[in-house]
């Protein structure tokens, strides 16, 4: 097991009926502004929820954070904060919502521009205290410090780290109304934030690996129910919710190796493509262990076994057998697995190992995944 640090300080508030419990837990000597996304929290209630919450504080609403927030909506909240002396963010929405609720809550504090920020983090020095009323589970941004900027200027999307949120409300009754698409790249990217954390070395941390493999299970177990968007099924949205927070929450990471070239990869064609994030991973993920399978042998087999039960046959013939059956999943989400079924060429694969070239790019566990391999990756999913 490597050496870690673990501290993890959101508190997490969970469970039907609790973001009522806003009036106790945002502080009543500051202003505050809530940050929201497109509308859906009117549609489902959320809206109404929380602004019953917030009587009697002194707050303003600001609206518009795009799915994979965009640097230039987020100056403008930034703005805001300066100029309406904002002492807290609540962020009400999905994970995008609360990304961009993190930029904008370190941004307001310095002098320079947001995206200098996300470019050089040497900038950062504090923030604005912010929490969430989360409503898709997906990005665990709820109890986790990262976030994900992109700017519609240059095209490009890259992740920025910043403080804790102080709490999260998660109730699972505000997740009814999300279609099934939404619920589909939710499973997907909760799914691949674990396989990103667990698909690295063997004999690590025997205890990561089945707390990893427990989470696995549970997305396979309950995604039929999930994609149900017919029947409020309380206890599956829970357990979904619940295990989007508990993917990316620091947990299953403590003391293991990590990889992240498929979410780097998928990063890039959102910023070209304008791709949702969980479609663009379930493209990558199989490119990633098809290339590295030797690579990563020992832990591919060891998923096989215990998330798909795939124990027959030569070591070689498990592996393809666990590729398709992680591909066969996506599948079964109504997700695209190939390039060419989103409408993506060679000329957007260029682009991207072009990029990579550039930058030096070298990605995975080992540092091994440069400008060329992202290439063959890629190019095995058109």
């Amino acid at each position: 097991m490597n050496n870690f640090v673990f501290q993890n300080p959101t508190k997490l508030v969970f469970g039907k009926g609790e973001i009522a419990k806003l009036s106790t837990l945002l502080p009543k000597d500051k202003r505050i502004l809530v940050t929201f996304g497109g509308g859906s929290v009117k549609r489902n209630g959320v809206y109404d929820q929380v602004v019953a919450a917030l009587e009697g504080f002194d707050y303003l609403e600001f609206w518009g954070i795009e799915p994979n927030p965009k640097v230039e909506t987020l100056r403008k909240a930034v703005e805001v904060c300066k100029r309406e002396n904002i002492g807290f963010l609540l962020a009400v929405g999905g994970g995008s919502t609360l990304d961009g609720t993190k930029l904008i809550a370190s941004a307001a504090v310095i002098e320079e521009d947001a995206w200098e920020l996300v470019l050089n983090p040497k900038l950062q020095c504090g923030n604005i205290p912010f929490a969430s009323v989360m409503t898709l589970p997906a990005t665990g941004s709820e109890m986790n410090r990262g976030c994900v900027i992109s700017n519609l200027a240059t095209g490009e999307k890259f992740a920025f780290y910043n403080a804790y949120p102080t709490f999260s409300i998660l109730d699972p009754t505000t997740t009814y109304t999300l279609p099934s698409f939404q619920r589909a790249c939710g499973l997907a990217d909760t799914f691949i934030h674990v396989i990103e954390q667990y698909l690295t070395y063997t004999g690590e941390s025997p205890l990561m690996d089945r707390w990893a493999e427990g989470v696995l299970q549970t997305i396979v177990e309950i995604a039929p129910k999930v994609l149900n968007v017919s029947e409020n099924d309380y206890d599956t949205m829970a357990s979904f919710m619940l295990s989007a927070t508990m993917g990316l929450n620091g947990f299953v990471a403590m003391g293991v190796s990590q990889d992240w070239a498929t979410h780097r990869i998928g990063h890039e064609l959102t910023a070209l493509c304008g791709i949702t994030h969980g479609q663009t991973l379930v493209v990558v993920l199989p490119g990633v262990m098809n290339e590295l399978r030797d690579q990563k042998a020992g832990k591919i087999l060891q998923y096989g076994e215990r998330v798909w039960g795939i124990t027959e046959g030569s070591a070689q013939e498990r592996i393809d057998r666990t590729i398709s059956a992680t591909e066969q999943f996506f599948r079964s989400l109504g997700l695209a697995t190939r390039l060419s079924e989103l409408g993506v060429g060679e000329d957007v694969v260029e682009e991207i190992v072009s990029r990579f070239r550039t930058r030096g790019t070298r990605l995975g566990e080992a540092l091994n995944i440069d400008y060329a391999l992202t290439d063959r990756i890629l190019r095995q999913r058109l």
